[in-house]
């Protein structure tokens, strides 16, 4: 027989772990409602988007904007799905071997002879958006000479002196398709091509080294400095069709990665309509992200072809030009230098 003591003993220890049971209960449900919640959110949370890396060099040219630089600082690779994997720098010459090679998937965006010269030599690599657009105001290249200099017209530079940063494509064939233009037949016979850096050629022209010197600056800024006169500048050879200088990939590039190659092409022709209406902030951010520490000052504006649609007619003044000088086999097509195919703003017409 169990005493009423016992009774009310097992009575209690009962009762306590009943309302042990049911605190535990009430507390697991809470947690369950206080994470389902969170659990939730975190699956709706939206991912951070993959973004594809692409191996490019840094500018060539530190007075120059830099458009890949532009376009990372400003995001709009990252808002097309993109990142720009900076690689180091590519000398013009060297670049199509660079991009043949694996070493950087697009390049900088030379001038198109390199493109063409490339493609003449065997390189399969196609160009796919353009860059720089030559006007009278912003020329691709300009000659020079001192304020002293009797150098005025094509005739006057025969057996003279002229310095280029490099040998071949615009530096050298400009002034002799400006010669050729103006009554100068043979050009390459009646000059002297004298290679030198770029930023050294102002000093040559003072110390009366050379006679001439090609460089890319705008001739307002030459002018400027008071010491030197323009002679000519690519605009007055080939009015806008001459200072082209495209983005190129290879064809397995294209072939195997078309979606990518979409990409950068609307994230170049974004890039470049910016860079066109805002050429000081362009400028102002290329002197930011200088790896030589170039002062604002001394990056010169350029002028971008809209859309980064690529003319024929910049190809053709090339491939006519560099065919007349052998320097490429004569019978390449436009086909098999550039394509507009991936640009938004590209409309194909039969």
């Amino acid at each position: 027989m169990i005493s009423r003591q016992s009774f009310s003993s097992s009575l209690f220890f009962i009762l306590a772990a009943l309302a042990v049971a049911v605190i535990s209960g009430c507390g697991d449900n809470q947690a369950k409602n206080e994470t389902a919640p969170q659990k939730a959110l975190a699956m709706d949370s939206p991912q951070e988007p993959q973004l594809t890396a692409l191996k490019v060099p840094f500018t060539a040219n530190p007075t120059s904007p830099a458009l890949l630089e532009i376009g990372d600082e400003l995001k709009i690779y990252q808002k097309h799905g993109l990142l720009m994997d900076f690689v180091g720098s590519v000398p013009a010459t060297q670049e199509v071997a660079a991009v043949v090679s694996g070493e950087i998937d697009i390049s900088q965006g030379n001038h198109i002879n390199r493109t063409i010269a490339g493609i003449s030599a065997g390189a399969k690599v196609k160009a796919i958006a353009a860059k720089t657009e030559t006007t009278e105001r912003v020329p691709h290249m300009i000659g020079i000479v001192t304020k002293t200099s009797p150098i005025k017209k094509p005739a006057d530079l025969v057996g003279k002196k002229i310095a280029i940063p490099t040998l071949g494509g615009c530096n050298e064939y400009t002034p002799y398709a400006w010669l050729n233009k103006f009554g100068v037949p043979d050009p390459k016979q009646k000059v002297e091509i004298i290679v030198m850096p770029e930023r050294n050629i102002e000093q040559a022209l003072r110390q009366g080294e050379v006679d001439l010197g090609m460089t890319h600056k705008m001739p307002e800024d030459i002018l400027r400095q008071g010491e030197f006169n323009v002679v000519f500048s690519d605009y007055d050879v080939w009015k806008s069709d001459g200072g082209a200088t495209p983005y190129f990939v290879t064809l397995k590039f294209i072939q195997e990665r078309p979606e990518v190659v979409k990409a950068f092409v609307a994230s170049t022709a974004e890039i470049i309509n910016w860079v066109n209406a805002h050429p000081l902030e362009s400028r102002q951010i290329t002197a930011k992200r200088s790896r030589t520490n170039t002062d604002v000052s001394l990056i010169s504006e350029r002028y971008y072809a809209p859309n980064g649609i690529i003319k024929p007619e910049t190809a053709t003044v090339w491939i006519d030009l560099l065919e007349e000088f052998g320097e490429i086999k004569p019978g390449l097509t436009l086909e098999q230098i550039y394509t507009n195919e991936f640009n938004p703003h590209y409309k194909l017409t039969n």
